[in-house]
């Protein structure tokens, strides 16, 4: 794969500036930038969903399998097994296959001929699809990632977020593509499902370009870094994971500074010199002659001159709540739930609150993480039991999939809050990185990273004495991951939690954990965490 000459512009903002890139045969490539820099978009001009103003990129004949962030399904009533066959297209072939040797027993010779052709460009593309043990080498795809058997019968509508992002993962690792295109692929994998996925890609046979925020999965799997300046807008790949590309940018800029140091001391020198010789050569033709030459050197220093990059802009977060709550915010008690003809998820789960504490929902996908956030925020209704909220209680929910966004309005109308005027939310917005006419784009022009700010802007508004947090690092570069960990760290209010992030649950201070679906409260440590998702076996702790 090759970009050569690459321009691009939405309105009057840049996104890549004459970039060139190559990417060779079985390289794993980590996508990096900050949001917005334009990772998504390189993915879609790839993909042909975008174009370029200027340039090209050069893919040879070659299968390309893409996971976005936001994951559809066409057919939402389709069960998962056969969502996983289709990865591969080989009952569309065999019907092709099927349909052009009729037509040869019935067509004339000329096209008899047009049609064997054909139909021999169709059984190389079966064979390459591995017809005969695809079957089986699906059945084996799903049994290492341990997608049980009734979650095939289901349809695929009725998936939690994370067994969405478990299937169309393996429906993509099923498609036996060359190119691999990952868009935030740990996106609500729990730990052991992402374990296999790592080693899966750092042993698979063609090239991978992964988009991800997850620091310790870009370590562990990609052999070169793409990183895309949103400063700049240029593009340039650095040898080696994560860690090393910082290192070896960091080194850069430090080079970078040192020159533009010693380029200034130059030009200082330059202009001292050229301004003493043009107060003592009035009447001196040679120191003259001298000025005009220094004056030159000047201009060649002048233009010469390295540029300092400007530093991007950085969220500004403020989640102090306005008012104390009680000092039991939030209990449940007796809770039972099921969806609709399923087993119980919870059954007699109890808990509560002291104001406060941050705490954390664990368990693997599909045990009912996100269902409970949605219960507590009385969305769902339970079968039995109920949710007491304490004295003086406020709540704000952030849900992993954004529900709480209207699409087909502005940011700005996302917002909309009756405690604040239009300048004050202009400000806020602006606080997270949306300004002037930004504010009036609708949601649905935007990118995940982007909308993912516009939803933690909108719960923060309601300055809540509980935040209730599903995924909440999915959608941000690090630096920002690493600004609203800071910040919900110092939030006095309580926090509930589902994250797959150790770093961010680690920096925010969890005090204790749920582990479903035992129900049992423990307090956290990172070792417990750990073991738990690696072992799958009973935590031992400390009950409440």
């Amino acid at each position: 794969m090759k970009g050569q000459h690459m321009y691009l512009a939405f309105g009057s903002e840049t996104i890549y500036d004459d970039c060139e890139f190559l990417i060779e045969d079985k390289d794993k490539v980590g996508v990096v930038g900050v949001n917005g820099a334009g990772k998504t978009t390189l993915f879609k001009i790839i993909l042909k969903q975008e174009e370029l103003d200027g340039g090209k990129i050069t893919i040879s004949n070659k299968r390309i399998g893409y996971l976005p962030q936001e994951i559809s399904f066409q057919d939402k009533n389709m069960n998962v097994l056969d969502y996983l066959y289709q990865g591969r297209p080989i009952k569309k072939l065999e019907k092709d296959l099927e349909k052009t040797y009729e037509k040869i027993t019935t067509a004339s010779l000329k096209d008899q001929k047009e049609l064997l052709r054909k139909a021999s460009r169709l059984q190389s593309e079966l064979e390459s699809l591995n017809q005969y043990t695809a079957e089986d080498e699906l059945l084996d795809l799903i049994d290492k990632m341990q997608i049980e058997s009734d979650l095939l019968e289901m349809k695929v509508k009725d998936l939690s977020g994370g067994q969405k992002s478990k299937v169309a993962f393996a429906r993509l690792l099923f498609s036996n593509s060359d190119i691999l295109l990952l868009d935030e692929p740990t996106n609500h994998l729990d730990i052991k499902t992402k374990d296999f996925v790592t080693n899966y890609l750092k042993n698979y046979h063609g090239t991978v370009l992964i988009i991800s925020h997850d620091i310790d999965f870009l370590n562990e799997v990609i052999t070169k870094t793409m990183f895309i300046n949103k400063v700049t807008h240029k593009i340039k790949i650095y040898r080696g994971n994560y860690h090393e590309f910082k290192r070896q940018y960091a080194e850069e800029m430090l080079q970078k500074e040192l020159r533009i140091r010693e380029q200034e001391r130059e030009i200082k020198h330059l202009e001292e010199v050229v301004s003493k010789i043009d107060q003592a050569s009035a009447t001196n033709h040679k120191l003259k002659k001298m000025g005009k030459s220094r004056k030159k050197a000047l201009e060649k220093k002048l233009a010469e001159l390295e540029t300092r990059e400007e530093k991007y802009k950085t969220v500004k977060m403020e989640v102090d709540p306005l008012e104390k709550s009680g000092k039991i915010p939030l209990e449940v008690k007796h809770l039972t739930f099921h969806y609709p003809s399923k087993n119980n998820l919870y059954n007699n789960l109890s808990f509560q609150m002291t104001r406060g504490e941050k705490f954390l929902i664990v368990g693997e996908n599909g045990i009912g993480k996100s269902t409970l956030l949605k219960l507590i925020m009385e969305k769902l209704t339970p079968i039995k039991g109920e949710i007491i909220y304490g004295y003086n209680a406020s709540v704000a929910y952030y849900a992993q999939e954004l529900e709480i966004l209207d699409e087909d309005k502005t940011i700005l109308e996302n917002i909309d809050n009756p405690n604040y005027n239009d300048t004050e939310l202009r400000t806020f917005l602006g606080n997270f990185l949306f300004s002037n006419d930004d504010v009036f784009k609708k949601v649905k022009v935007l990118s995940p990273g982007e909308k993912a700010r516009v939803a933690l802007c909108k719960i923060l508004l309601k300055r809540t004495n509980i935040i209730i947090l599903d995924e909440p690092t999915n959608h941000f570069d690090p630096e920002t991951q690493q600004i609203i960990g800071e910040n919900f760290k110092n939030y006095t209010g309580t926090l509930i939690m589902v994250s797959h992030n150790p770093s961010f649950v680690e920096q925010i201070g969890v005090t204790r954990m749920l582990v479903l679906p035992e129900g049992k409260i423990v307090d956290y440590n990172k070792e417990l965490l750990h073991y738990y998702y690696y072992l799958n076996t009973e935590l031992v702790g400390n009950e409440v």
